[in-house]
Order: C-alpha cells, then sequence, then structure tokens
C-alpha cells in the first residue's frame, strides 16, 4: 500500500470530522479511522463525499497510508481512551512518528504520556484545540505542547487550518514541553467559564435590577459588542437573547432550566491553582456558580422560606446599563490577570517558557473567548514580556480605574437587593486584597502561632526569619517546623 497521506485522524465525533474537512480544505490528504468502522464507511458517503479523504477500516492499514514520519492525531474522549489507543499504536509506529492527542487531557496525563512515548522512541503533542465545533471546521485555536521535536512536523499543518486574525497570523504556535499545550487549554476553559458567569451576572443585574425583558435587552449586548467588550461570547449572548420558541414565539431563553453542567475542565483550573498557591477566586467562584445551579430542588425550597425583597434598583435605566457594562469589563480584567498569574507559575513550576503575549494572540481568533480584549494583553505584553500582573500595565491599570465606581456600585447594589453577584463580587474583592499594602494575615499568623506553634515573621526583622510566641504561658519554647503549602 503506497503512503499518501500527511495525517491520520483517529475519532469521528464531530469535532474529529470537521478537522479532518477543515485539512482536507487546506490541501492536506488525511486517512480517517474510528473504533466502529462503519462511521468511517458513512463519513465519506456522506461530510466527506467528494473529498480526497481516506478511509482506513484498521490501525495496520491507517498506518501504511501515511508518510514518514507518521503523524496520528487522536479525537477521542479523554481518559483511558488515550492511553489505551497509545499502547496500539506503538507497535505499529517506528521512531521519529509522532501521535497527536487532540482532546481536553488533563495536562499531567499529557506529561505521563510524552515521557512514556518518547521512551519507546517516539514523539508525542498534547494539544489544545478550542472553537467548538464550528472553530474546528473553519478555523479553531490550537495550542500545541509535547516533544519539541515533533513541532516541525506539525507546523504546517496547524498553522494553515487554524484561525487567523486581522494580519493573517494564525492562533496557533508552540507553547512548550511536556503538558504546557494541554496546560494552557486547561487554563483557557477556566478563563471561559469566568467569562460566562459573569455575563450571566450581567443577565441578572439587567433581568432582576431593571426589569429588562430579553428583547430589550438584545440591543444592549448587540451595543456592547461594539465596544471594549467585543467578543464572541457577548455576540452569542446576543443571538441567544433575541431567539424566540417556535411553538409561541416567546423568548427562548426564558423557557431554558436554570442548571449548569460542566465537564471538568474549570474543575482542573481550580485544583491547580491550589497546587500552586494562586488565587484563581473568580474561576472558582463560576465553577461553584454551576454547583448551586445544579441544586435546583433546594434553591426552589429556600425561595419560599427566604422570599426575596424587591430587587429593582432605583434611578436612570441607562445610567446602571452603563454601569453594569463597567463593572463587567473590571471582573473581565480581573479574571485574565488571575489566569495568567496561574499560567506564570505553573511555567515556573514545571520549567516551561511560556511565551505571553503569543498564548494571548493564540486566543484572539477561533476559541470561544476570543475577543478584541485580548489584543489589548497581547500589546501589553509585547512592551513588557516581563510583566508579572496585567494590573500593572498602563491600560489596565487606567481601565480599572475608569470603572471602579460603576463596579462598587453595581456590587453593593446588587448585595442590598439580594441579586447574586459571585463573580462580580470576588473580583472586586481580589482587587481590594490586591492593593492592600497590609492585610490580616498578621492576626491569623498570630493565631496559628497560638494554637499550633506555627512561627511567624516580623515586621521589624529580615525577612525569612521566624519566632514563636509562648503566648498561654504554659507552651513552652519548642514551635512547630515551618512549611507552605
Amino acid at each position: 500500500m503506497e503512503p499518501q497521506a500527511d495525517i491520520a485522524v483517529i475519532g469521528l465525533a464531530v469535532m474529529g470530522q470537521n478537522l479532518i474537512l477543515n485539512m482536507n480544505d487546506h490541501g492536506f490528504t488525511v486517512v480517517a479511522f474510528n473504533r466502529t468502522v462503519s462511521k468511517v464507511d458513512a463519513f465519506l458517503a456522506n461530510e466527506a463525499k467528494g473529498t480526497r479523504i481516506i478511509g482506513a477500516h484498521s490501525l495496520p492499514e491507517m498506518v501504511a497510508l501515511l508518510k514518514r514520519p507518521r503523524r496520528v492525531m487522536l479525537m477521542v474522549k479523554a481518559g483511558s481512551a488515550v492511553d489505551e489507543f497509545i499502547e496500539h499504536l506503538l507497535p505499529l509506529l517506528e521512531p521519529g512518528d509522532i501521535i497527536i492527542d487532540g482532546g481536553n487531557s488533563l495536562f499531567e496525563d499529557t506529561i505521563r504520556r510524552v515521557k512514556y512515548v518518547e521512551s519507546k522512541g517516539l514523539l508525542y503533542i498534547g494539544t489544545g484545540v478550542s472553537g467548538g465545533e464550528e472553530g474546528a471546521r473553519h478555523g479553531p485555536s490550537i495550542m500545541p505542547g509535547g516533544s519539541p521535536a515533533a513541532w516541525e512536523h506539525l507546523k504546517p499543518i496547524f498553522q494553515a487550518i487554524a484561525a487567523k486574525v486581522a494580519d493573517g497570523s494564525p492562533c496557533c504556535d508552540w507553547v512548550g514541553e511536556g503538558g504546557a499545550g494541554h496546560y494552557v487549554k486547561m487554563t483557557h476553559n477556566g478563563i471561559e467559564y469566568g467569562d460566562m458567569q459573569l455575563i450571566c451576572e450581567a443577565y441578572q443585574l439587567l433581568k432582576g435590577g431593571l426589569g429588562l425583558t430579553p428583547d430589550e435587552m438584545h440591543p444592549v449586548f448587540a451595543e456592547w459588542n461594539q465596544g471594549e467588550l467585543n467578543s464572541y461570547l457577548i455576540e452569542i449572548t446576543r443571538d441567544i437573547l433575541a431567539k424566540k420558541d417556535d411553538d409561541d414565539g416567546a423568548p427562548l431563553v426564558d423557557k431554558i432550566l436554570d442548571t449548569a453542567g460542566q465537564k471538568g475542565t474549570g474543575k482542573w483550573t481550580v485544583m491547580s491553582s491550589q497546587e500552586l498557591g494562586i488565587p484563581i477566586t473568580l474561576i472558582a467562584e463560576a465553577v461553584y456558580s454551576r454547583c448551586v445551579s445544579a441544586m435546583k430542588d433546594q434553591r426552589v425550597a429556600a425561595a419560599k422560606v427566604f422570599p426575596p425583597s424587591n430587587p429593582r434598583f432605583a434611578g436612570d435605566r441607562q445610567a446602571w446599563v452603563n454601569d453594569i457594562r463597567r463593572a463587567l469589563y473590571a471582573s473581565k480584567i480581573i479574571s485574565y490577570t488571575q489566569g495568567y498569574l496561574l499560567m506564570r507559575a505553573a511555567a515556573q513550576h514545571y520549567g516551561w517558557n511560556l511565551n505571553y503575549g503569543g498564548i494571548a494572540l493564540m486566543w484572539r481568533g477561533g476559541c470561544i473567548i476570543r475577543s478584541a480584549f485580548l489584543g489589548d494583553i497581547k500589546r501589553a505584553f509585547d512592551k513588557h514580556p516581563g510583566l508579572t500582573n496585567l494590573l500593572l500595565d498602563p491600560f489596565f491599570k487606567k481601565a480599572i480605574k475608569g470603572c471602579a465606581r460603576s463596579w462598587r456600585k453595581v456590587v453593593g447594589t446588587a448585595v442590598r437587593k439580594g441579586i447574586p453577584v459571585p463573580a462580580f463580587s470576588t473580583a472586586l474583592a481580589f482587587f481590594d486584597g490586591l492593593r492592600s499594602a497590609r492585610l490580616p494575615a498578621n492576626l491569623l499568623q498570630a493565631q496559628r502561632d497560638y494554637f499550633g506553634a506555627h512561627t511567624y515573621e516580623r515586621v521589624d526583622q529580615p525577612r525569612g526569619q521566624f519566632f514563636h510566641t509562648n503566648w498561654t504561658g504554659t507552651g513552652g519554647r519548642v514551635a512547630s517546623s515551618t512549611y507552605t503549602v
């Protein structure tokens, strides 16, 4: 069998099919395989009809069709299925061949798999692919990491099929070794959780606080999408609010049950932040807000016991709309600030050399969090590659200052009116904590030393010197060992 395919894709769910069609559109010959081989025939007879796409009915047949170095991309469910396919592929491939995982795998699994596959003489890539079905078909954001030697063999394909920004730059570049690609994708998904929760809170403020209907909110989000909030998520929110139910013509959004699902990447982001000691409080609140939404029966019962008071805001409605927009923008800045703090800590911990401006470029198009805002982030890192905190950049410092009064007004009024805004309020709390030169942690350290002899540092002594006080007079002079989790 003559090798003729540039790459193989295993997994013919919608993401896999759309990536294959995208590759075909850009001149690459793709061999498609699925564990249930009848899906291969169905794909060739329908979506792939009239293309150069080749079908394979076994893994040996698929491998035989590939040019060297062979490139095999897995688009299968994260977890054990990835490991199973790796084991099936290893005996069929040879040194220098490349296995690519394009699913939402946990970055720690990718770190393990890179080491394992490289120990067999092959190369391994774990790549984030964002943009959903539409992105996969017409241009996703692609975030590859793993074996550096594999990148030159994948770069022409990945950068060709990726989304492009206005100047033609592809939303795809090398992220780093090990699990860096999947880590950046995981952080992307965490920020996505935060963005969605913030938009939902703005929607709730417009609905509950101002009494706006979906028809009245539609032009509000349309206008927001023309300014600093211009983004894919604001755009689709605009469209969702205009959609009518086919049966009675009522706004469809009002008929959707208010319980949210999640697939785990937001939770992984929070868990990693806890391991690294980085306070991504907004993403955490977004994850927990979905958990609260799932408690539907309990919420209905509690609403009867603790009925809400009048939630309506007093004053000029248009002024409130502008205040909510500014509060949303300021909170969004905090969300990305926290996400970038997390990636910086992970890079230091795992030894990755992340290009933070490049990551903003990769997210600038194709992905779910794509927005004009990411261009501002890229410019911030282009000017100051060593920037440790987005809030220290002049552009974002000015933006936060311009939004602060509205932000506090919205959060304060929502609290008084009983409208839950966990993401807005935790973003403001983080900002206030970050700008406090002195926090009450001195008292916390005294408490820890009192009950557990955990020691403390002193403001009048050099950092790194630890002290213990016998607070009760009966505790003795022995202190606990000092460590930080």
